[in-house]
């Protein structure tokens, strides 16, 4: 057990590795701020790693015109480009399990925020379509494994706090996805108008994120053991409570359960990536200027910045998180129906209603907290549930680009949208119900 594993773990502080006692008090006095202190840096680490899981993407939506135009892309190779990020995160997060076991999660996430800061680096110097998508690949295979590790961290070394840490991280997230597409496209043109200067500019962000993961590179204890009961907070059934850290890993593809997590993932992925790939776009065409179109993006993904907070602790406190997924749900519905009839006249209330939908992606992640007892399931279903959604979210952009270009027009595309919600609501439904992987496998 590392030094870092030693002051994470309460159990550990006792002399004889045993659980302290009142005789052994000066050890845990002694050690509690250094517990503190690592416990405070990993949650340093859990918000710059959320603030750059997203810019990366959006940034690029703001400006995707820009690209379009210099790289000579079609609409169609465009809609290829806004469908490698899920293909990147399908690919590349289903390896993250495997990593974390070999390295610890921690080292993981760290090399992570390496290959964003290295994909960003590297994208502005892209001369053609094949270096861009190269460069971006890279940075996007880094926040694949980041995603598919933040609930493993969480439920390692927050496991009484998994709905508050889970809400910290997805509202840093969200926090990060709209301040990179409201200030890219102002902050481009301040810096002189060049698409390739303000797309690199967030390489800054993901250097300061690889920064508190360092001290963290030697806990590399199994990830399927957490440190302490891994109960997500709310209502909880007596198993829940049982600590397990050695049982073994649930058979994932047996359990219904996380099929429909994985496919409710996949329908609120794709919704949110054809927003952040297109929705600028969508607006521009409508006749609004490209910086509005821009803060209209923003303030689709603001809307995850209270919302991710709140959500994910509202879900921890209930059994079934059922009647969460079909508000969430209606609001997508409704705001692609105004997209549909009146884009430019209702922009900023479909804006707001879209970004109250896109908070589904924190409720997925915390339901994959609460749909298994032990670490290893965690990690399994949250490996399995987000490189299954990824996968189902690839054709929705590449879909929407197609359909852009030959009906001349964004009706198809928002309709093809709008349909997709119902049977998010019916799957998302289906994965709320109160019931473990471990339960079905």
């Amino acid at each position: 057990m590392s030094d870092e594993q030693k002051t994470l773990d309460p159990a550990a502080t006792a002399p004889s590795g045993g659980p302290a006692t009142a005789g052994d008090s000066p050890a845990p006095d002694r050690a509690a701020p250094a517990r503190r202190w690592a416990l405070g840096v990993v949650a340093v680490g859990l918000v710059l790693a959320a603030l750059n899981l997203r810019p990366a993407i959006t940034s690029l939506g703001a400006l995707l015109e820009e690209v379009s135009a210099d790289l000579h892309m079609s609409g169609t190779v465009a809609g290829v480009l806004t469908s490698v990020p899920p293909l990147c995160f399908a690919v590349f997060g289903i390896t993250a399990p495997r990593l974390a076991r070999r390295f610890g999660p921690a080292a993981v996430v760290c090399a992570g925020m390496a290959a964003i800061f290295t994909g960003l680096v590297l994208r502005p110097f892209a001369s053609g379509t094949a270096a861009f998508l190269a460069a971006s690949a890279l940075a996007l295979m880094g926040i694949a494994v980041s995603n598919v590790l933040m609930p493993v961290i969480v439920k390692r070394y927050f496991p009484d706090r998994v709905g508050s840490m889970t809400g910290l991280y997805s509202m840093a997230l969200a926090l990060g996805t709209s301040v990179a597409a409201a200030a890219t496209v102002p902050m481009t043109d301040a810096l002189g108008g060049g698409w390739r200067l303000g797309l690199g500019v967030w390489a800054v962000l993901a250097a300061l994120a690889v920064l508190p993961w360092l001290p963290l590179l030697r806990d590399r204890d199994a990830d399927t053991a957490p440190p302490a009961a891994a109960a997500p907070e709310g209502p909880r059934s007596p198993a829940s409570q049982t600590r397990a850290p050695q049982a073994p890993a649930p058979r994932i593809t047996r359990s219904r359960t996380a099929w429909a997590l994985g496919v409710f993932f996949g329908l609120q992925a794709t919704g949110a990536y054809i927003t952040m790939g297109w929705m600028p776009q969508i607006f521009r065409d409508s006749g609004v200027p490209a910086t509005t179109a821009g803060v209209l993006l923003a303030v689709t993904m603001v809307m995850g910045v209270p919302l991710a907070f709140v959500i994910p602790r509202l879900a921890t406190r209930m059994k079934n998180q059922g009647p969460i997924v079909v508000a969430l749900g209606l609001c997508g519905l409704t705001g692609y129906t105004g997209l549909f009839l009146a884009p430019a006249a209702g922009a900023w209330v479909w804006a707001v209603l879209l970004g109250i939908s896109n908070c589904s992606f924190p409720l997925a992640l915390t339901m994959i907290g609460m749909r298994s007892r032990t670490g290893a399931g965690v990690v399994r279903l949250s490996a399995f549930a987000q490189s299954v959604g990824y996968l189902i979210s690839i054709p929705g952009p590449l879909l929407v680009g197609v359909l852009y270009q030959h009906s001349g027009g964004w009706g198809l595309p928002i309709a093809l949208m709008g349909g997709l919600m119902v049977p998010q609501m019916i799957v998302g439904t289906l994965a709320g119900r109160d019931r473990t992987v471990e339960d079905e496998c």
